[in-house]
């Protein structure tokens, strides 16, 4: 198809709307723009085709027999895209909305979570990703990232969802008759960490402490961890909101407490999001809201 040959579409839409509406204003109305905006396309067309596409009487008009055959063309031209555009337009407000965190993220804080906004919004489909991997946002993919941010590194303005104390924490009967008062005192513990991190190594590192011999570290997917803390099978980094019932009563102790940097912030992609997004998003922050409150 020559593209170059093919009259502005502004100018083919305007004669279009003429020749179904028999008339430049009711044709401006449904445009949403003026008779003199539409007559100028209109004439525009017709020096581009070099031929009289409309005939004005008065106030009245008709189509010159070309006017009409083009307009025939036109219909069923304009009437395929419709067509194309409306299904496009359906399937992508049929698509499943796409979430993606990390396991003990989702363990922890969406899923008791969940089931509110499924009841209120049963028409909108959900596809929960959990994963400590960085999934990429983009058109027809994963529409929503809830992800994890240091607050003690920069980063541009985000849309906080949770921010907590992070802690190392443990059992009592793990530490018990140990002296666990400084972060050197950790080395001997069994760490549990998240498949592709390294956050034992990164907190101790952080606190001054070079291990001499290797740790103890098992690494699992994050939903895991808490299970195994709660058992007793090793000490953990993690954010506080996700032991605060555990540490009420008294099943886990927080060995060391770093004040409000771990910050759980909601990402979505560039440009315009669908209704079934938007939705979804002010949804996670009012309860984000009911949890501060």
């Amino acid at each position: 198809m020559d593209w170059l040959t093919l009259p502005p579409l502004n100018s083919l839409r305007a004669f279009s709307a003429v020749a179904e509406s028999g008339s430049f204003s009711r044709a401006a109305d449904r445009l949403n723009v003026t008779p003199a905006a539409v007559s100028q396309q209109v004439r525009l067309l017709e020096d581009r085709l070099n031929v009289a596409l409309v005939t004005r009487s008065g106030r009245g008009l008709a189509l010159s027999p070309e006017g009409v055959a083009l307009a025939k063309k036109l219909d069923s031209g304009f009437a395929q895209i419709f067509a194309g555009v409306a299904e496009l337009t359906e399937a992508e407000v049929a698509r499943p909305l796409q979430v993606t965190m990390s396991p003990a993220f989702a363990t922890e804080w969406f899923m008791p979570r969940v089931t509110e906004f499924q009841t209120v919004h049963p028409e909108i489909p959900l596809v929960i990703n959990p994963t400590a991997e960085v999934i990429e946002l983009r058109p027809g993919g994963v529409d929503v990232a809830i992800r994890y941010h240091d607050l003690r590194r920069p980063k541009p303005a985000v849309h906080s969802l949770v921010v907590s104390d992070m802690i190392i924490v443990a059992t009592p009967e793990l530490i018990e008759g140990r002296d666990v008062s400084t972060p050197a005192a950790l080395v001997a513990l069994p760490w549990l960490q998240e498949l592709g991190t390294n956050e034992a190594a990164g907190w101790l590192t952080f606190h001054g402490v070079i291990p001499e011999t290797p740790l103890t570290v098992t690494n699992m997917p994050g939903h895991l961890i808490m299970d195994a803390v709660r058992r007793g099978d090793g000490i953990t980094y993690s954010a506080r909101a996700f032991f605060r019932e555990d540490l009420k009563a008294g099943r886990v102790v927080a060995l060391f407490s770093e004040s409000g940097f771990g910050n759980y912030y909601v990402e979505t992609g560039d440009g315009h999001l669908r209704p079934t997004v938007r939705c979804f998003v002010n949804w996670l922050m009012r309860q984000a809201e009911t949890v501060r409150a």
